[in-house]
């Protein structure tokens, strides 16, 4: 079941290709939508479907040695807000479609996912240790707003009272305060709200359909005056885009409450790197060149490195020197390095009990 929502503006300027899965390009279905331009000149409408998603489980696990938690939740898959440098894009490969605007536009929604996560937690060889939601795809992206299925799965954790981080660029997840407040007090929760440039005119094209930056601010102090431990991620930071913006955003950061700010440079996995270079020369076509270069230099001399920690932390002066920027700014502004390490209990978990998941 799909459903159709109205025309909005998206992040990348094609569709894109996955060759990995030899997948052809998405073609238009030549309805006359996808020939208006063609008839009068007006672009294209690029509508926005849902389609209902039917998993056996929803805990996700890695092993990743440079990743803090082992299992994650995805309660959607591909991204509304459209980013353009979203690691996430070639996972929609696995359906047939493509990173581009198939990512941005068709996307699926797991309405399943608080029963199935009672199910799993109710298991006996459950071991608990901290959920993370919004490590693929943004937990609070517009269709969360009908779909409440994050909202869901938040409620099951807060009633096991089962360890949670929270990473989003919105600042829908304010809206469920009512469950993420009393989860703090317990030292069960950490939410970390992504804020990569203060310029509007910057964000909205690197990230069209996520909140104004002033909102996201906002959201931090939301958190931070009710005692949830919050932390802002500058993530990615884009060479010669929004590097400059680094010691502003930390003392924005400091001063709406935030516990730490952390980094990560822009990566350019598989099929990302076609799509940041077409948008590259769309919109910054006067310094597409130097930031390639200076992204290159960063990942050994190519447009991605996908080593473990490296990948994270980028390497070479460029790299260097945005680390010393940032623990300059950090201490510059009072955040104590020994506050940004969050740490949740997972002592207090209690499983759910029954068909229905109650708790005894």
């Amino acid at each position: 079941m799909a459903q159709v929502s109205k025309r909005v503006v998206r992040g990348v300027t094609l569709n894109g290709e996955s060759k990995r899965f030899g997948l052809p390009q998405t073609e238009a279905d030549g309805d006359w939508l996808d020939m208006r331009d063609e008839i009068d000149g007006r672009p294209a409408p690029v509508r926005t479907t849902v389609t209902i998603e039917r998993p056996k489980t929803i805990i996700s696990r890695n092993t990743s040695p440079d990743v803090p938690f082992d299992r994650s939740i995805n309660p959607y898959r591909g991204c509304e807000h459209g980013c353009i440098y979203c690691f996430a894009r070639p996972s929609h490969a696995f359906h047939d479609l493509s990173p581009g605007l198939d990512f941005e536009t068709k996307l699926f929604a797991k309405p399943d996912a608080a029963d199935l996560l009672r199910g799993e937690l109710a298991k006996p060889s459950y071991r608990c240790a901290p959920m993370a939601l919004g490590t693929n795809t943004d937990p609070y992206q517009p269709i969360e707003g009908k779909w409440r299925i994050t909202r869901g799965v938040i409620e099951v954790l807060a009633a096991c009272d089962h360890p949670l981080v929270i990473t989003t660029k919105s600042d829908r997840v304010v809206r469920d305060l009512d469950l993420i407040a009393p989860m703090a007090a317990k030292g069960l929760v950490g939410v970390a709200i992504s804020i990569t440039s203060l310029d509007p005119k910057i964000a909205m094209t690197i990230e069209p359909r996520a909140p104004h930056p002033e909102k996201r601010l906002a959201a931090v102090r939301r958190f931070a005056d009710a005692g949830v431990p919050v932390y802002v991620n500058m993530a990615p930071v884009i060479p010669a885009i929004t590097d400059n913006e680094v010691e502003a955003i930390v003392e924005r950061a400091a001063a709406a409450g935030a516990r730490g700010v952390s980094f990560i440079p822009v990566r350019l996995p598989w099929e990302v790197a076609p799509l940041f270079r077409a948008w590259l020369d769309e919109h910054f076509p006067e310094r597409a060149g130097k930031v390639m270069a200076t992204i290159q230099s960063l990942r050994g001399g190519k447009d991605n490195d996908p080593g473990f920690f490296s990948r994270m932390r980028g390497e070479g002066p460029w790299a260097e020197l945005l680390r010393t920027r940032f623990l300059i700014a950090r201490r510059k502004h009072g955040i104590d390095q020994n506050r940004e390490k969050m740490q949740l209990r997972c002592d207090l978990f209690r499983p759910p009990r029954g068909p229905q998941g109650e708790l005894f």
